[in-house]
């Protein structure tokens, strides 16, 4: 007699609906977060070359954006201001009538409760040196004297508004010195998502231009190694010691095993940044008629979310959700 299997993995692969039921991992759109880019002294939305279907935008389009993304049911949207003017240590961030805290007001307005508020907290887009922090004589970014920058940022982002400030300078004591200010300021109850485990990645590039990045050289002094697994684990652990409410792995695709590895050592929520850089490979590949566009997304943001995000900023936020409104499965 012929000996067959007895345990048949295939059966609960046999049909979508099987595949639906049994689906160890899914994807909502109120776990999915989208950055946005408000540019100062614009008058329309101007495409991002490097980042097919996204744009900088005017303050003034911003309503807009924020009603699309609260329509699709998105958890928040991210702010990055790309200021007009720049200086040495970044004065357009604590600025309450810089572009960034505007927006912060702007969108906060206009949603009404609907979504979170989330705010950029790095020093990168207002610096002329384009480094996340203020530089000291030699040329080295100074961490101390950066803290205190950030200090000021966190309470002028509470003050325009914000649910949650992204602290993504990779600045050693950046969430005490932050949570200190903010308590001191009567805004004990303003989020901090640390950008805990950010690596220094070649992932980044498009985002520079969106940003129009002035950096010279590199972040390597403060973002991660790519190298280093265990040591982003540590910073992620350090960060929640110092009072974050949420940690971040950054870039997601390229760091899946970081990911996991947090998700698994955390006691707080633990989310992750799909890059544009991810986002860029994807639509360039898909342009091509390389990959299958759709599944290559769906696919990618459900890898992420098997390792162990529990949310997601991506550029295909307001997309997404919009397949997963209609029923659509990602992968």
């Amino acid at each position: 007699m012929t000996s067959f299997p007895t345990r048949r993995l295939r059966r609960l692969r046999a049909t979508p609906a099987l595949r639906r039921l049994a689906a160890e991992h899914h994807l909502h759109p109120s776990e999915l977060v989208l950055p946005v880019f408000v540019k100062e002294g614009i008058d329309a939305a101007q495409p991002i070359a490097s980042m097919p279907g996204v744009s900088q935008h005017p303050l003034e389009a911003l309503p807009a954006v924020v009603e699309q993304a609260a329509a699709a049911g998105l958890g928040g949207i991210m702010l990055f201001g790309v200021p007009a003017t720049r200086d040495a240590v970044g004065s357009g961030a604590v600025d309450p009538d810089g572009i960034l805290n505007r927006a912060i007001a702007v969108a906060v307005t206009a949603a009404a409760g609907r979504l979170t508020v989330q705010a950029d907290l790095c020093l990168d887009e207002f610096t002329d040196h384009g480094h996340c922090g203020v530089l000291a004589a030699d040329g080295s970014v100074d961490n101390d004297a950066t803290l205190e920058v950030y200090a000021r940022m966190a309470v002028a982002q509470a003050a325009a508004g914000a649910d949650v400030l992204g602290l993504s300078g990779m600045m050693d004591g950046q969430v005490a010195a932050c949570r200190q200010a903010l308590d001191a300021a009567g805004r004990s109850d303003v989020v901090i998502l640390a950008y805990s485990a950010k690596y220094a990645s070649a992932f980044y590039g498009p985002f520079r231009d969106a940003v129009e990045s002035t950096l010279q050289g590199d972040r390597r002094t403060y973002q991660l190694d790519p190298a280093n697994g265990r040591e982003g684990v540590a910073e992620a652990l350090a960060d929640i010691d110092e009072g974050a409410d949420v940690v971040m792995v950054k870039p997601a695709g390229p760091y899946l095993d970081v990911l996991a590895r947090v998700a698994d050592a955390a006691t707080v929520p633990v989310w992750a940044y799909q890059v544009s850089g991810e986002y860029a490979l994807i639509e360039t590949a898909a342009a091509a008629g390389l990959i299958d566009r759709e599944r290559a997304i769906g696919e990618s943001l459900v890898g992420i979310r098997r390792a162990g995000a529990e949310a997601i900023l991506t550029y295909w936020a307001i997309e997404v959700a919009g397949w997963l409104n209609d029923g659509r499965s990602l992968a």
